[in-house]
């Protein structure tokens, strides 16, 4: 049974996201590892201050591939968890063979899932940024506060989004929107098992988004399930009871996880 877990931020978020999360599942025996986007493995101070220029080109092939790298040099395959586009990323890792078991939570849609209403209207201040497609972008406080965390107190709000947010390339928005890079097979019969987790309150990735995945993903005959948290939004595992998420993940992944075997070398398929 595979002991190593690791551990993919989302946009506008760095791998201190995962704090919590990490030293929990350190303190259960696992080692765990959370590595950062290219480009984004700076203090998160001087990502805001100066994000690095080649944010502007970085897209989700060349995100999957960085990951792709560091779990083929991993001693044993490992379990892979991802929120928000990093739950899109790890289905892109499962879809190349790669991972024990596989937890997307609030992921973003691969290609064929249509992101729902409340998720376009969160996505505009992206998709509306002058030549967006090549910019590094900054979600607002506003943005933060009505969009991604709405459910956090008040109080707790601006503490939260300085410690956390940072810019963003605007690219793999667009890319996500028109399905570059983000295609898998969902029928794919040697992939992981895979949880796709959804929170009914989320206005960045609608419920109803990971529940079309989800049926998507069940054309495969691997193990393929679905997790709703009621009175969720998407920070999730940033924000009060985060606890009570992070334990049904890890354990839905000791369950099922597939026996240790090293990936067979899957091309990638490119978008």
């Amino acid at each position: 049974m595979s002991k190593t877990v690791v551990l993919i931020h989302g946009a506008w978020l760095t791998p201190a996201a995962w704090d919590q999360v990490k030293t929990r599942y350190e303190g259960l025996g696992y080692t765990v590892i959370a590595p950062a986007w290219p480009h984004l493995d700076r203090p998160i101070a001087e990502l805001r201050r100066a994000p690095a220029p080649e944010l502007r080109k970085l897209s989700i092939r060349r995100i999957v591939d960085h990951y792709d790298g560091l779990i083929r040099k991993l001693p044993e395959p490992p379990i892979l968890i991802g929120h928000s586009f990093g739950g899109l990323f790890v289905q892109l890792l499962a879809d190349r063979g790669l991972g024990a078991a596989v937890v997307a939570v609030s992921p973003g849609a691969p290609r064929g899932v249509l992101p729902g209403p409340i998720t376009l209207r969160s996505a505009l201040p992206v998709f509306t940024a002058f030549n967006g497609w090549n910019r590094v972008l900054t979600m607002s406080f506003k943005g933060f506060s009505t969009n991604f965390a709405q459910l956090m107190p008040a109080a707790e709000k601006r503490a939260a989004y300085e410690r956390y947010i940072v810019p963003a390339p605007g690219r793999i928005y667009y890319q996500g929107a028109v399905g570059i890079g983000s295609g898998v097979d969902y029928a794919n019969p040697n992939r992981a098992p895979l949880l796709l987790i959804g929170a009914d309150q989320d206005r960045i990735v609608q419920q109803s988004m990971v529940e079309a995945a989800y049926r998507k993903h069940r054309a495969s005959p691997v193990t393929t399930d679905f997790k709703a948290f009621p009175g969720r939004d998407h920070c999730m595992l940033i924000e009060s009871g985060w606890e009570v998420i992070a334990d049904s993940i890890i354990e839905w992944a000791a369950a099922n996880q597939r026996p240790a075997a090293r990936p067979a070398m899957v091309a990638a398929a490119g978008g």
